[in-house]
């Protein structure tokens, strides 16, 4: 079975990681993902955490009104 796309529909990348700050992949990752094997998919799923925490740490946090 595939691997599910980890896309929400928030494409939005941000400028300091080239993160998408909806998935957590680079636009490269969610352009190729139908070509990818279902290993490296599960290899960018299992990076999501550590890449959230990232873009957190490079962009600091988020305050209301922002």
């Amino acid at each position: 079975m595939a691997v599910k796309s980890p896309c929400i529909e928030l494409c939005a990348f941000d400028g300091k990681t080239g993160l998408c700050t909806g998935c957590y992949r680079t636009r490269e990752e969610a352009r190729g993902w139908k070509k990818m094997t279902d290993h490296r998919r599960h290899q960018i799923i299992n990076e999501r955490a550590r890449r959230q925490a990232r873009i957190g740490r490079e962009t600091g946090p988020r305050v209301k009104g922002d």
